[in-house]
This record gives C-alpha cells, structure tokens and sequence, in this order.
C-alpha cells in the first residue's frame, strides 16, 4: 500500500500539539550528550536514482540508533522528585539502550522490562550502556507481558514511565534529527525518508519540517508485515493489527502512537506513507554492507528500501534515515535467504521420485540447468533414501532461469511441485 506523495498545504503550528520550538529547545537539551550524527552523500545511491541521496547515520550513535534522543530529552524534563522515584521502559531493543545510556549520563536509576526470550547479546548491551544505573527485569514471555509489567511497576512504585514513542518528550527528540539535517545541508531538502514503527521519529521530524522548511516532503516507510500508522491513517485513528511479521523488529508495532498519528493526521500532504516487502529490506541491509560498509539493522535500511522503489524526482536532494545499526550476526542466514527469495533466485521445490534405480541421477541431470545450484536436500521420508518425496532448495544464477527449469520439470516423468513464498507449506517446510 502507498499513499500518494504531492506537495501541499504546510501544517500550522497549532494543528498539532508538538511544535518546531519544542523540537528546537529539545536540540539543546540534549546537545551534551547524543552524537550530532553524520550526513553523507552517497555516489551509489544517487546514481542508481538520478538524485542527490544523503544518508543521515544515526547508526553512528552510541548505542547506534536514534532512540536516545528522545528517551533523554524526555529524563531530562523530570524534576528531582521524579527522577529520585526512578524511571521505568519496556523495551528488547534500540528504546532500552537509548533508555539506558540516558540513565548512566543523568545518573539516575532505571528498570528496563524485557521480554523473557530477549537475546544474551541484547541484554548485555543494555547492562553496558546503563552499568550500575540499570535493572533489567525479564517481565514475561512477550513483549506485551514485558510491557504490562512496566505499567504495573510504575503504578506500584511511582516511578516515570520513558514510552519509546507516544509522548511528546520522546517525539520532541526524535524530531531534533529534521534539525540537523537543515543545518548540514546548504539548501533544504525536497524529500526526507523516514522508517516508521510507533511513529515517534517521523511525527517529530515531519513537524519539525513543516515549519521550518518552505516545500520539504516526507515519506514514511513501514515494513509490510507491520504497516500500523498506514491502518490509522485509513481507520482515522489507531488500530490494532491482526497479525505483524516480527522480521524488521525495529519496526514491527501492532499500533501506532496515538499522539505520532494525531501529528501526521495533521501534516497533510506533506506527508506520505508506503510499504515495502521484508525481502526487499534485506536486499538493501546486504548492498548497504557490501557496498558502503553500513551495517544496517532491518529497520535502518528501510529508508534506502523504499528509495529504490520510488518515483524519484531526478536532481532532487533526497535524505534517507539510517535509523539503526542494531544487527545481531547470526541473523545474516536469515537475511541472504529472504534476499534470494525476494530477487527469484532461490525456490524450493516438494520432489516425488519415482519408484525405480536412477531417479535421482535423471533429475540431477536432466531437470536442472548448468547454472542451477541445489542449497538443500532432504527426503521427508526418512526411512527411504533411495525414492519418495524430498524437499529440494534451488537457487538460480538469474531469475529468468525459472522459466527453464520449470519447463524441463514439466517434461519429467519426475512429479515436482513448486512452493510458493507465504503459503503454509512453503513456511512449515522452510
């Protein structure tokens, strides 16, 4: 789903209740302490579009993601009395590292509730960046137990609650990235790409832009799996989706804020949303690396994702947000295999050899082409290696060898049947 992009009227400042002095006030706020991050050309990008892409790197920040600003710009609001009765945020990722790092920077103590399956090396680097400041808390199975857990604690304790998100602190802070960005260019941007999950970052920078540049657009990327802010939209008001794909986790959220759709129902046309497909995501993670050395996390590359797959204007200056760096390493695998199968380079096919000698030799031979690469074989049938049904991985050395291969499957007495991508089989066998 995409939402049409145009440029039109600009938004008052009292449309909505975040306004560009906050944004501006919270910049200085957090001056001491977030990394004004990077804005760099990129040669790749602009070539492959015909524009002037710019890449703004808060994967450079210290805990690599933007999260920090809002979470401190939020901490550093609180009166003493509140900061002596703690503060409280549930979070599996970049918002508890953000959360943490503004702990240990303001000195103050911090519970941080996360999911029981939350990952060692998340853990650990909540503890890093919090040290003696920080108490994590495993506050159930999910990340809504976790966060129910939260709410409880602050409604027991008093302490403050830090939403990674739906307050105007948070969103204020986000905003101060838009800022930057007018600062580090000589002239305004024309269009900004931001990756949407709550909506905090993209309500912030879309407000801070509708005041303070004359004619800058903004899209919106959400992953399709967990397109919640385009559901709002459309709903005219927040919904709470069936079913989210948890693959681009930085940006998997089941509802958008209340108050980022409130700021965005606002824009106007200035602002636009669309979606793109997780595999699509992993392509551009991969040329990221490969190309420009810029570990992405799935969320991070969701701005350059939907670059390519725009209608850029060519000559325009256009600045992708690099949202977050966060990637766990052993989640590549994962990462190349969605990729294969988003480019049609990798399928996978249910065999049914026949009941005869040489079946398998026939299909090896006779089925597949000189550049067809066999990634997996296994026979469902374990108790019988020389015949029955096998799942078989391909990959191809262009997607336009497909055709070829299913054809010579065609005139194989060899029975094949082709698994599609998204269908119960295709994921209980994959």
């Amino acid at each position: 789903m995409t939402a049409d992009l145009s440029k039109g009227s600009r938004v008052s400042p009292l449309a909505a209740p975040l306004t560009a002095a906050d944004i501006d006030e919270a910049a200085e706020r957090i001056s001491g302490v977030v990394t004004r991050s990077p804005l760099q050309f990129n040669e790749r990008l602009s070539e492959a579009t015909g524009a002037n892409v710019y890449l703004k790197r808060e994967d450079l920040q210290a805990v690599r993601s933007y999260k920090v600003r809002g979470a401190f710009n939020l901490m550093a609001q609180l009166s003493p009395e509140e900061l002596a009765a703690g503060v409280v945020c549930s979070s599996a990722g970049n918002h508890a590292q953000g959360f943490a790092m503004a702990c240990r920077s303001m000195r103050t103590h911090g519970r941080v509730y996360v999911p029981a399956k939350t990952p060692k090396q998340k853990r650990d680097r909540i503890r890093y960046h919090g040290r003696e400041f920080i108490e994590l808390i495993a506050g159930g199975s999910t990340y809504d137990l976790a966060a129910a857990a939260a709410l409880d604690d602050v409604a027991r304790t008093g302490a403050t609650l830090v939403p990674p998100y739906d307050d105007l602190r948070t969103m204020a802070g986000q905003g101060t990235i838009a800022a930057e960005v007018l600062d580090q260019l000589d002239d305004e941007p024309d269009l900004v790409i931001v990756p949407v999950g709550g909506g905090g970052c993209i309500a912030g920078i879309t407000t801070y832009l509708a005041e303070r540049a004359s004619s800058t657009s903004v899209l919106g990327v959400e992953p399709a799996g967990a397109a919640s802010m385009i559901a709002a939209l459309a709903a005219g008001e927040p919904v709470t989706l069936d079913h989210v794909d948890q693959f681009v986790d930085g940006a998997a959220v089941a509802r958008a804020g209340a108050l980022p759709y409130a700021a965005l129902a606002a824009a106007g046309d200035m602002v636009a949303l669309t979606t793109v497909d997780e595999g699509a995501v992993c392509t551009a993670m991969l040329d990221l690396y490969q190309n420009d050395g810029i570990i992405a996390e799935p969320a991070g590359a969701l701005s350059v994702t939907a670059l390519l797959e725009a209608d850029i204007e060519p000559g325009s200056t256009v600045v992708c947000l690099i949202s977050g760096g966060n990637n766990d390493v052993s989640r590549y695998n994962e990462v190349v295999e969605r990729s294969l199968v988003h480019l049609g380079l990798k399928h996978y096919f249910l065999v049914d050899f026949p009941q005869e000698p040489g079946a398998l030799r026939r299909f090896l031979d006779e089925v597949l082409g000189p550049g067809d690469d066999i990634t997996l074989f296994e026979y469902v049938k374990r108790n019988n290696r020389e015949t029955g049904e096998a799942l078989c991985g391909v990959e191809l050395s262009a997607a336009t060898d497909l055709e070829g291969l299913l054809a010579r499957m065609q005139d194989s007495d060899i029975h094949v049947e082709l698994l599609e991508p998204g269908s119960p089989t295709y994921r209980y066998l994959t």
